[in-house]
This record gives structure tokens, C-alpha cells and sequence, in this order.
């Protein structure tokens, strides 16, 4: 049966969004804001914005904060809105939190601070500073192959007795330490990763944060339905139908130009454009996308 909205804070399904831009390399809040529609309609309950599919690296603070009050309009309390509040900086990633809970998001994404790879009382320290900075519930992000560090299992015992700490998009790719962690932590386990979605499930994940969600939300909403009901053969098989669209946006190590330029190709937002340093898709990687969304049965 499906899960209280307790035990999934956040929903089941979340895309972390992409961040439309024009080409001249402008934010598109119009194009995020119809984006955003889109994907409520099509099997999420939740999004994150100004993470790290959204280029949150080359965003401005103040992009971020129109950015999350446009998607917030646009979902209209029709799905939570978490916002990304990551900084190698606590000082910023506090400011960064109350200025999503200013403009209007409904939870906040905190990652591990990353690049300078402090201690684990420092990572609690600065998580525990972003959490104590609204009242906003909170999502942790365990990210290591973009950190450079993931945190311990001593440090989600000490977050997780933070009453705004409810949740873990866990991008470790470690199930097995998940397994322990999901019933001693109580705190609501969401998959990173879509490839390991449903060991993830099996185990006691909750949901999904993903990319792939950006082609194929229904049809991934349907899976984590189908193992709430309890038939995994079912999800197995829906799944598997799933994979080209999971390998055609994750597997090339960059799911933000991916899902970038297969929404652009399917006319789902106008521009492919991103900043640098994320460069523009060759003429290869387009032919690659468009052949890759014709043989998934998307165009």
C-alpha cells in the first residue's frame, strides 16, 4: 500500500530539474516554470531545483531564488518544491537555505560541502548549521563521487536526531550500508541513482531522485507503485522496460546535458544551452540523443 506522507516526507518520485536557458545563456524562468507543470503531470509528486543537475555551480544566488519562486508558482502546491542550499561555504549555504525558504520551497536539499573534504564534525557542523537555518524540512545528499567524501555512519546517527533532518537522497551506490542505516536512522531513504532503484526499495527506500524522470516520470511513478503493492515481479518487469531511457540520460557521466538536450529535441523546453564549464553537445552526441529517443519509443 502506498506509504504516509510521513514516512515520505518529500513524495515518491522527485526529478532534479534541469535549469532552462536561453542561448544567450540566460535563466528561462518561463521555460522551468511550463517544465516544472509538466513534470507534476506526469507522475511526480516532488522536484528539486538548484541542485546539480540544475547547474546550481553557475547559477547566481539571486537566479536561484527566482528560479524557486517561479517553480514554486507553477507547481501551485500541487508537489513539494526542495530547493538545493549546497556550499563548500556554510556561511553561504545558510544564506542560500533561508532564501529558498524566503522565496517559497517546501524543503530544502543540503549535500555534504565538498572540494575542501573537512572532517566528519565538520560536515555535521555545517549540515547542522543549514538545517538550524529555517524551519523548513531537510534532505540530505550523499554524493562522495562528487564531494570527495561521504559521511559516516556515526554522522547520519548525529544528524538524524535534528528534527528538521527527515530525509536522504543517497548517491553512494552502497546498498548494503543503507540496509543498516534506514531502520536505525528512521529518516526517509531516497535512491540517487536509478539504476539501483529498486535494490534500493527492496531494502526500505522510500522513492527517487532522479534525471531519467525528466522522459519517463509516469512510467518510474508506476514502478515504485507497483513495489508498494507488493508485486516485484511487476516493477521488475516495468523497470527493465525503462532502461534504455535510464542508460540514454545517465550513462554518459552527464545527466545534465543529457536531459538538457533530449527535452530540448522533444520540445519540452526551447533551448539545450548551458554554461560553461559544461560545454554544448557535438554534432555526435546529438545524433546519439535522437537516435537513442527514437529506439525508446520518446520521439
Amino acid at each position: 500500500m502506498p506509504l504516509s506522507e510521513t514516512a515520505r516526507p518529500f513524495g515518491a518520485l522527485l526529478t532534479a530539474m534541469v535549469t532552462p536557458m536561453t542561448t544567450d545563456g540566460d535563466v528561462d524562468l518561463e521555460a522551468a516554470a511550463a517544465l516544472a507543470a509538466y513534470l507534476v503531470e506526469h507522475g511526480h509528486d516532488g522536484l528539486v531545483v538548484n541542485g546539480t543537475t540544475g547547474e546550481s555551480p553557475t547559477t547566481t544566488d539571486a537566479e536561484k531564488a527566482d528560479l524557486v519562486r517561479a517553480v514554486v508558482d507553477a507547481v501551485d502546491g500541487r508537489a513539494a518544491v526542495l530547493a538545493g542550499a549546497g556550499s563548500p561555504d556554510t556561511r553561504h549555504a545558510v544564506a542560500l537555505a533561508q532564501q529558498a525558504a524566503d522565496a517559497g520551497a517546501t524543503g530544502l536539499l543540503a549535500v555534504t560541502p565538498y572540494y575542501s573534504r573537512p572532517s566528519q564534525d565538520g560536515v555535521v557542523a555545517h549540515l547542522t548549521a543549514t538545517a538550524d537555518a529555517t524551519d523548513l524540512p531537510v534532505m540530505l545528499y550523499d554524493v562522495p563521487p562528487r564531494t570527495g567524501l561521504r559521511l559516516s555512519v556515526d554522522s547520519y546517527a548525529r544528524l538524524a536526531e535534528h528534527p528538521h533532518v527527515v530525509a536522504v537522497k543517497d548517491a553512494t551506490g552502497d546498498v548494503a550500508t543503507a540496509t543498516r542505516l534506514i531502520p536505525s536512522t528512521g529518516l526517509a531513504w531516497y535512491s540517487g541513482d536509478e539504476a539501483l532503484l529498486l535494490p534500493f526499495l527492496a531494502v526500505g527506500a522510500v522513492g527517487l531522485v532522479s534525471m531519467a524522470g525528466h522522459l519517463a516520470g509516469d512510467d518510474l511513478a508506476e514502478v515504485i507503485a507497483l513495489v508498494d503493492a507488493g508485486d516485484l515481479p511487476a516493477a521488475r518487469d516495468a523497470f527493465a522496460q525503462l532502461l534504455p531511457v535510464v542508460d540514454l540520460v545517465c550513462g554518459s557521466g552527464n545527466g545534465a546535458l543529457r536531459s538538457k538536450l533530449a527535452l530540448a529535441l522533444l520540445g519540452r523546453i526551447p533551448s539545450p544551452a548551458m554554461r560553461l564549464p559544461q560545454a554544448a553537445a557535438g554534432e555526435a552526441e546529438v545524433a546519439y540523443v535522437r537516435a537513442a529517443l527514437v529506439a525508446a519509443g520518446l520521439s
